[in-house]
């Protein structure tokens, strides 16, 4: 069991059948986080969850597409409550970085009070969050974090200035990097600087990643190859990277 891995970050429910058996095959995979996008998501993780032990749902709504009508917010809000027992989290949620990349005129407003209603949630529930919230706008959510009183936050694929790193290791949050750091120098640079007791892996799937994984599918096994970089970096045995990985990521989502 020492090579165990798990998923912190993955959207199971885009791949197709013969591609989730697939990665279901993998006997290394112990558990998945797999996030919702929205209502429809959500309901579909759940219903997956219920064919193997190993599917962990979190509810939430993906920043990075147009708002969500009032009634689909209370439909997910219901689901959470109703299944409170059964999801591993709150998320995705977060702000809309690359969407107002490509429309300046969004007005972020909506999505920080959307934002804030699943910080809340996560709150009610006891629950961990997974975030969506990368450069700038991480500084905007680590304070709405404060304001609230959370604790167990997890920053996904992160990315962010050296002083915003700083303020999430500050604050004990939790960042999972993805198999791009095999060959990017920016999440080399952020396994560098963070502790490794808030470091988990994800893919983030079915994302495809350039580099040695270019064309291929996206799945849990690329995280042996993101365990073996960060070993590198850190200059640790490759053991002790595994298990203290596998640590942080059950004990954050309490698994």
């Amino acid at each position: 069991m020492t090579d165990s891995i798990i998923d912190s970050h993955i959207h199971f429910d885009l791949y197709n059948k013969k591609n989730r058996l697939k990665i279901l095959e993998d006997t290394d995979l112990s558990s998945m986080i797999t996030v919702s996008s929205d209502l429809k998501s959500g309901i579909m993780n759940l219903n997956l969850a219920q064919d193997d032990q190993r599917i962990k749902p979190a509810l939430g709504y993906h920043p990075e597409q147009p708002l969500p009508s009032e009634e689909e917010i209370q439909k997910i809000t219901v689901l959470a409550r109703r299944y409170k027992h059964r999801i591993a989290a709150i998320g995705e949620v977060g702000l809309p970085y690359y969407l107002r990349k490509e429309d300046p005129s969004i007005d972020l407003g909506p999505y920080v009070t959307l934002l804030e209603y699943f910080i809340k949630l996560a709150a009610e529930l006891d629950k961990p969050i997974v975030l969506h919230a990368i450069y700038e706008d991480a500084d905007l959510v680590c304070g709405l974090l404060q304001k609230h009183g959370i604790r167990n936050a997890h920053f996904h694929w992160f990315k962010g200035s050296s002083t915003t790193i700083q303020s999430l290791i500050k604050n004990h949050y939790y960042i999972s990097v993805t198999p791009d750091c095999v060959y990017k120098s920016k999440s080399m640079n952020l396994i560098e600087a963070y502790p490794l007791n808030r470091i988990m892996v994800e893919t983030d799937g079915p994302w495809p990643f350039e580099g040695p994984f270019k064309g291929k599918l996206t799945h849990p096994g690329m995280i042996h190859d993101s365990i073996s970089k960060i070993s590198e970096i850190k200059r640790l045995p490759i053991q002790t990277v595994y298990s203290t990985i596998y640590q942080n990521t059950t004990r954050f989502f309490r698994l």
